[in-house]
């Protein structure tokens, strides 16, 4: 299908956004000597290997001992040290979160919480391995900052970005290879929506892998006279409101598309924005209230309804609805 739509973004390779991660974790510490790695007994998953080979003393391999790994963050941060951690999605929030609150978020430490094999798409691992929630636990915590890219040039570019930020941050990125299509050495603006696709019907807000099918999504509207407005929407939080209410002030009717659970992620997020200042129809692309299950990152999308095809039944229901 991709091949035969006239698609405003293309790709020439496809790279997993763990990838970007490692890579953008080996530039930045090349920059700053305060930068220093932690990882839970995943080197290879988290793609860390080059980080630690190059800076083995500014390298903590800390077991699979999750909380132990944020309290020494924590700890790190406070001589001066920008501490990244690395391990699965799951095991860095839902394992973790008394610690973060705790150790990291309350008192503002400066650590980076990178995780990576989130929402389905790490396939077969299973539903015990796969985190729904991820976006949501972490937007919750006052002080935290939550980016979720898209692809692996803007996992790299974000991951570069996040070490400049002051504060806590999590960094969330997955395991699939997957279209690289937004530009190599883009910078990233913490807060900052991306508008992709201009359009004067319908807006869609995607966030992570999700960009990618609302760029399909896109094609597929406009062969039949729909016109979307694409928005990446890479953080969280803080979320950008303005270019969210001017998109939908424009266009009149939304949807939000993420590999979360309706309930707590982006759009709920939108939601609140939108109930708060202009209400407009909105419609969910997630998963609906369930664990995931073992599979094929492709079958996965598809059975629970996170792929381009949902994005567009999605956006002439928001249509019909204005």
């Amino acid at each position: 299908m991709e091949k035969t739509l006239d698609l405003k973004f293309n790709y020439t390779d496809k790279k997993d956004t763990r990838s970007g991660f490692g890579d953008g974790l080996l530039e930045v510490g090349r920059k700053n000597p305060n930068v220093v790695g932690l990882c839970a007994d995943l080197i290879g998953s988290l793609k860390m290997g080059a980080f630690q080979k190059e800076f083995p003393e500014r390298f903590f391999q800390t077991g699979i001992a999750e909380a132990n790994m944020m309290g020494i963050a924590a700890g790190l941060s406070i001589s001066g040290k920008i501490p990244f951690t690395g391990t699965f999605a799951n095991f860095s929030t839902g394992r973790v979160y008394d610690q973060i609150r705790q150790s990291i978020a309350y008192s503002e430490k400066n650590v980076k919480i990178c995780a990576s094999h989130a929402g389905l798409t790490l396939g077969e691992d299973g539903a015990t391995h796969q985190i729904l929630e991820d976006l949501g636990m972490m937007k919750m915590l006052p002080n935290m900052t939550v980016i979720n890219p898209c692809d692996y040039n803007q996992t790299k570019a974000a991951t570069m970005a996040i070490a400049e930020h002051e504060g806590p941050v999590y960094l969330r990125f997955g395991r699939p290879v997957w279209p690289i299509f937004t530009p190599a050495n883009q910078k990233f603006e913490i807060g900052k929506a991306w508008k992709m696709i201009d359009g004067k019907d319908v807006t869609i807000f995607a966030t992570g892998h999700l960009v990618w099918e609302a760029v399909i999504a896109e094609a597929m509207l406009r062969e039949e006279g729909i016109s979307a407005e694409v928005i990446n929407i890479h953080t969280i939080k803080p979320l950008d409101e303005e270019a969210i209410l001017e998109s939908v002030a424009k266009t009149g009717c939304a949807v939000s598309a993420e590999e979360h659970q309706y309930n707590g992620g982006l759009g709920d997020s939108i939601a609140q924005t939108l109930i708060r200042n202009n209400p407009a129809p909105l419609e969910y692309v997630g998963v609906d209230d369930s664990f995931g299950e073992s599979g094929t990152p492709t079958q996965l999308l598809e059975k629970y309804g996170l792929n381009a095809d949902n994005i567009v039944r999605a956006a002439k229901k928001a249509l019909a609805r204005k």
